[in-house]
Parts: structure tokens; C-alpha cells; sequence
């Protein structure tokens, strides 16, 4: 079932922690948030001392005052259950329940994060409290919804306490139920790693060399993941059980976490924390970086989970802690940039963080909306345009889909694998790099899809082209869905290293591309890598362009009559093999490419497969993002300027721009990190 967030209109809000500031200023916040146009405030994610002071006695008073005076002024509060942040009283009572490093280390009080999910103590007392505050809460008019603990595995994704280590014990016992089984799974007859009693069997340790077991380290990615939703679903039960009138979510997407699975099995929607600015600041030397552009991709990967979700932290202001990630601040325009941005990839609800900045903490350098001063400055001045121009548009916009042709594929099994496999992972984000920026940069919107056992030929046949670059991890059935794919008028194409791993992450006794050799009627009789000290292979595309064969080669062998070699290699001693090969399979198409993707080849194979990227409606330069959302027939097109520069488009039909209900013909300048929403 397709888990969604169900708006009637877009609606904005903002995250506000009552705690931090005096009583004095509750009211004078309240109206101007509503004078804002908001509808949602977001607090109590970070409280768990001001409700149980100290164990099991709750204290409801600040909170019940603070969301009061809310709903005086008409606002909706989202509750968030305190568990990202335990108590002081309750890390120094129970020393347990905190993290520990792969070293046995224990993390200690002070920051955030520091515990551990497995900690049958900890599950008892977060249970307490959130239950306190449901029971407390659940008939109150003022509160809609839930957000469960803050970012799970957000600054710390990987768990090492005696908990955990126990947990997955009997995690693996369940999966695998002899000791034969799980031998098996992870090669451990390799190097004599071989287990004969399932007390030796631990999450993995310090090894000498640094270089724990591959099969076993995939397992213990899968286990954090199920570690991390079984925390969720104990609060989720609970929330559900006695508030079922009120809403279930909760906030980020990071690693070593099935974001798909916890939200199907747990959820209403999933919510999403965008902060753009990252991409300013971390250094990117890659051709034509995309930047805080790239969050859109993020923001895709979000749609493939919710395809209607929200923001529940939206930047609004420089970033900043006292020991790191000094940010720039937005220009002018950005914010309500980003905010746009979120809102053509599917989010029908915006909360920007933070009302207002911080005065301790780690975070004071971490800006909202108002600064310290609470006086009037340009930030909440954008944030007010925004406002007023979603009160025009959001019934249009609420609900909508965001269409897409092409689909960039990936899983879970081979993300997990890939940070530890240093012969593919490195060039699977190379790829989809070179690939998201493709789609960008010629203004063909696009999906992500996460390759899952439950998914079906319907779910990939919404798409003409599926794109899955080096997917080593790749099972029969997989295989079989993909040939069913094509078979009935689909195009896929896969890069090198795909097709040879099962699902252990130990390789197939089969030629390379193993299971989907068929498909793409190849198979690999050679490969290398590029040395650095090596001039690097050309390849020759259809004796048109003459690309770089960056990173990895792979010879191909033609296997079938009807494979169409369009690329061949030169400047090697592999000269004139092929490279790149086409084959029509049913009445679809596979490609398979030996090597690495760049911007170049992405660029020249999306003109192969005839995507609409809306040439007939518009000229626009590479500055611009294109994305479309539809509902009813009707196209809402969203044109972004991430440039600091005023870009001229052409526009070669009317449209009306539904922020100004002006009409845009022809020529058209967009302003330095302008908006055009048009409707046709």
C-alpha cells in the first residue's frame, strides 16, 4: 500500500521548542507564526527531562501551557516522542542503554544520539514515556500528529553495545537457524572463519588486517535497519493504540535504515528534513556540480517512498554548529527557492527549522527564521512571499503527482554493500551522479526506485527507461522481472560489475553479467581497472563521438546474433571490442555498457531514448530546473533558477504563472533563484 500524506491544500508551519525560551514570548510567536500563514508547529522532539524530570515522575505543565496558547491561535501541533535524547538521570542510572563503538567504547551523555536501540532498558522506558504522553494527549484538539524520536541513525548509524551485539545474535538465529546455514551465507570457510557454537557469533569486531568478513558486514546492515524499525514500531503501537486518530510519522532518511519498510509497515507518510545548503559547502570538484540542486534528487528518493510526503525541517537560515558545517547564508531568493523546490518534488507540507535561532547549545550557529533579536529581517520577509503565494496555489498543487519517464534504480543490498566493496560502490555513486546530473542539466524530470522483493512488473512499467548502473547484487527473480520489463516495450540499461553477486554478497560461478547475461545477450571476457598512471581507453560511439572510458572496462562477448555493438573501445589493448551494446528484447530494448558513467555518455544515451525533456513547450538553459506535477489532466510546471544570475527562457506557448496569474509567452527573464509555477 502506498503510504501518502493527505493534504486538501499545501500548508506551511515551523519548528518551535517552547523550552528554550521564556514564557513571556510564547504569545508574541504564536501571532506572528499565524500571521505567517502557518498551520503546523513542530515541537517536544528534544524535551524528555521537562516531561519526567526524573523517573517516573511526568510533568505536563510547560507543554500543556505551550500548546494551549497554540491552539488559541488556531495552530496544529505536531508532537514529537523524546527518545533521540535521553535524560541525564537516566544514562547515569543506566549506563547501559548507551552506544558503543566498534572498539567497545561507550559513547557518553553530552550531545545527542547516544544510545542504542536494542537495550531492552531503554525500550521499557521510552515505552513509558511515550505512552504518558499519548494518554495525555490524545484527545487534544490541538494535535494531529506524531513524529517518532528526532532522525533516526542520524550522526551515529552504526551500534556496537553488549545489546546489540546479543540482539543480533538471535537475529541471526531466526534468519538462518543453523549454525551450517549461516556458515554457508557468509563464506566463513574462507580464511577459517567458521563457526561452531552461536556464542562466538557477534556483530563485527576489530580484525587484523582491518578487513572483517564482506557477507557478514552486509548482514549487520540489514540487521541495524531491522533494529532501527523494530525501535520505531514499539513507539508506533503504542501511539496508535491509543491515539488513532492522530497521525504516525517521523523525520530524515539516513543510512543503514529500509526507509521504504519502516514506512509501509509503520507510518502515514514519510517526512523528510531538506537542508540545500549542505550542497553549497561541501567541496565537490566533480564537472558542473550541482550543488543545492542535488538535494532534488534527494527529494526524489523521498517521492519513491511517500509519493506525497512532508518537510518537517526546512532550512530557512545559515547552518551552523560551534565545531563544524559553517554555512553561507541563503541569498536572496533562496529559501523561497528550496521551498519550491521540495514542493515540485511532492511535498504538499513545509515546516522551515527553526522559528527562531538558538541562544545555547550546539546549535547556535544553526539559523532560523528570526534571529536572536526576534526583529524584523529578510528572511521572514521571503518566508511571508511564500506564504501568501501558496494561499493561491495550494488547493491546486495538494495531492498532485509528480510525472516522470525515466527512473534511476538502486537497493538497499547493494548501498550496504557498496560502502564496504571498493570494486563497484565507489562507481555506483560516480554513476548515478553522472546521471542525475543528466537529468538535470537536459531537463528530463525523474524517478527513483528502490528494487525490492515485493515489487512488481506494474510498478517499473510506469516508466519507458529504467536505469540501474551497476547493480552487483542482482538475483534471478530480479533478472526475470527486468526481462518481463523489456519484454513488453520497457528500455533498461546497466554499467559494468552488475549482475555478479547473490543476495550474500558472495559472487555467481557464471559469466559476468551472471542472470542478466540473457537480457543483454553479452557477457564479459575480460576487464580492468584504469591505473592511475595509465592514459585512459577512448570509446568510439557510433563512430560520432569519441568518449573517456574512465575508472573500469569491460571487454564484451557477444552472445546472440541480434546484439548491436554502438560503442567500441580504443587507445587499449582492447582496441575495437565492444563497449556499449543495444539489444531489442521482446518490444523493449536492453543497453549494456562496460565501463563507468560520466555527464558526457549519460548526456548522449538520454537522446537514444527519446525522453521527454519538453523541447516542444520550452528552450531553456542548463540553470533551470524542469520539474511537472499533474493532477486531473492539468500539468503544473515548475521552472527553478538555482543561478545567481538572471536566465533568459523561451517559452513557445501560453501559460499562466498561477503565483501571479500573469500570463508567459516567448521571451521570459527568471531572476537570480526565481520561480515559475505554470499551469497548462
Amino acid at each position: 500500500m502506498v503510504k501518502k500524506l493527505v493534504e486538501d491544500k499545501i500548508k506551511l508551519g515551523v519548528c518551535y521548542y517552547p523550552e528554550h525560551w521564556s514564557e513571556e514570548l510564547w504569545e508574541d510567536d504564536y501571532r506572528r507564526m499565524k500571521e505567517l500563514g502557518f498551520t503546523y508547529v513542530r515541537m517536544g522532539e528534544f524535551a524528555w527531562t521537562i516531561f519526567e524530570p526524573e523517573e517516573g515522575v511526568f510533568s505536563f505543565e510547560l507543554f500543556d501551557r505551550a500548546v494551549a496558547k497554540a491552539h488559541e491561535y488556531g495552530l496544529k501541533v505536531i508532537m514529537g516522542t523524546p527518545t533521540a535524547t535521553p535524560p541525564a538521570w537516566l544514562t547515569h542510572k543506566y549506563p547501559e542503554v548507551l552506544n558503543v563503538t566498534q572498539d567497545g567504547i561507550s559513547y557518553q551523555h553530552g550531545a545527542r544520539r547516544h544510545y542504542n536501540y536494542n537495550s531492552e532498558t531503554y525500550q521499557r522506558l521510552s515505552s513509558i514515556i511515550v505512552t504518558k504522553m499519548v494518554k495525555h494527549y490524545k484527545d487534544h484538539p490541538a494535535i494531529v500528529g506524531w513524529q517518532i524520536d528526532n532522525e533516526l541513525n542520524c550522526e551515529m548509524d552504526v551500534f556496537y553495545s553488549e545489546a546489540d551485539h546479543k540482539a543480533f545474535r538471535e537475529w541471526a538465529k531466526a534468519k538462518y537457524e543453523t549454525l551450517d546455514n549461516l556458515n554457508q551465507a557468509w563464506g566463513t570457510v574462507f580464511w577459517n572463519q567458521t563457526y561452531t557454537s552461536w556464542d562466538q557469533v557477534y556483530l563485527t569486531r576489530k580484525t587484523v588486517p582491518n578487513s572483517p568478513n564482506p557477507h557478514h558486514m552486509l548482514d549487520e546492515k540489514r540487521f541495524i535497519s531491522d533494529s532501527t524499525i523494530s525501535f520505531a514500531k514499539v513507539q508506533a503501537d503504542i501511539l496508535r493504540k491509543h491515539a488513532p486518530d492522530q497521525w504516525v510519522t517521523t523525520n530524515g532518511m539516513f543510512n543503514h535504515l529500509d526507509n521504504h519498510k519502516m514506512t509501509n509497515e509503520l507510518l502515514d507518510f514519510f517526512a523528510y528534513d531538506s537542508y540545500p545548503n549542505f550542497g553549497r559547502v561541501i567541496e565537490d570538484k566533480s564537472e558542473k556540480p550541482l550543488r543545492d540542486r542535488k538535494w532534488s534528487w534527494n527529494l526524489s528518493i523521498v517521492r519513491s517512498i511517500s509519493p506525497n510526503f512532508a518537510i518537517f525541517e526546512q532550512q530557512s537560515g545559515p547552518g551552523g554548529w560551534v565545531t563544524r558545517m559553517e554555512q553561507p547564508s541563503p541569498k536572496p531568493g533562496q529559501l523561497r527557492l528550496w521551498t519550491y523546490q521540495s514542493i515540485a518534488h511532492g511535498a504538499d507540507m513545509v515546516m522551515y527549522f527553526r522559528w527562531r535561532t538558538a541562544t545555547k547549545g550546539t546549535e547556535i550557529y544553526w539559523h532560523g527564521i528570526n534571529d536572536y533579536h526576534n526583529l524584523p529581517n529578510r528572511r521572514v520577509k521571503e518566508v511571508d512571499k511564500v506564504s501568501k503565494e501558496i494561499q493561491l496555489i495550494g488547493e491546486k498543487i495538494a495531492g498532485s503527482s509528480y510525472k516522470a519517464e525515466v527512473a534511476l534504480v538502486t537497493s538497499y543490498d547493494n548501498e550496504w554493500d557498496g560502502e564496504f566493496d571498493k570494486w563497484y560502490g565507489p562507481y555506483a555513486s560516480k554513476s548515478k551522479d553522472a546521471w542525475i546530473k543528466a537529468f538535470q542539466y537536459n531537463h528530463v524530470p525523474a524517478d527513483a526506485v528502490y528494487l525490492r522483493n515485493e515489487t512488481t512488473i506494474n510498478e517499473l512499467k510506469k516508466y519507458k527507461v529504467l536505469i540501474y548502473p551497476h547493480p552487483a547484487i542482482l538475483t534471478k527473480q530480479q533478472a526475470e522481472l527486468f526481462k518481463e520489463y523489456v519484454k513488453e516495450g520497457g528500455k533498461i540499461i546497466f554499467g559494468c560489475r552488475s549482475g555478479y553477486k547473490d543476495e550474500t554478497g558472495q559472487t555467481y560461478m557464471k559469466a559476468f553479467p551472471g542472470y542478466l547475461a540473457d537480457l543483454v545477450g553479452v557477457t564479459v571476457e575480460d576487464f580492468t581497472r584504469v591505473a592511475p598512471f595509465e592514459e585512459v581507453p577512448s570509446i568510439n560511439f557510433k563512430g560520432e563521438n569519441v568518449l573517456e572510458a574512465n575508472d573500469f572496462n569491460e571487454i564484451l562477448h557477444l552472445q546472440s546474433d541480434d546484439v548491436e555493438v554502438i560503442g567500441t573501445y580504443s587507445n587499449a589493448y582492447f582496441e575495437g571490442k565492444p563497449a556499449l551494446v543495444k539489444r531489442n528484447y521482446g518490444l523493449g530494448s536492453s543497453y549494456y555498457f562496460g565501463g563507468v558513467f560520466n555527464l558526457e555518455q549519460a548526456s548522449l544515451l538520454l537522446k537514444e531514448f527519446e525522453l521527454n525533456n519538453y523541447q516542444d513547450q520550452f528552450e531553456l538553459p542548463e540553470e533551470i530546473e524542469l520539474a511537472i506535477r499533474h493532477n486531473d489532466g492539468i500539468e503544473y510546471t515548475f521552472l527553478l533558477n538555482y543561478s545567481e544570475r538572471p536566465q533568459e527562457i523561451i517559452v513557445k506557448k501560453e501559460f499562466r504563472n498561477i503565483l501571479t496569474g500573469n500570463i508567459v509567452t516567448n521571451k521570459h527573464t527568471l531572476n537570480p533563484y526565481d520561480v515559475l509555477v505554470l499551469e497548462s
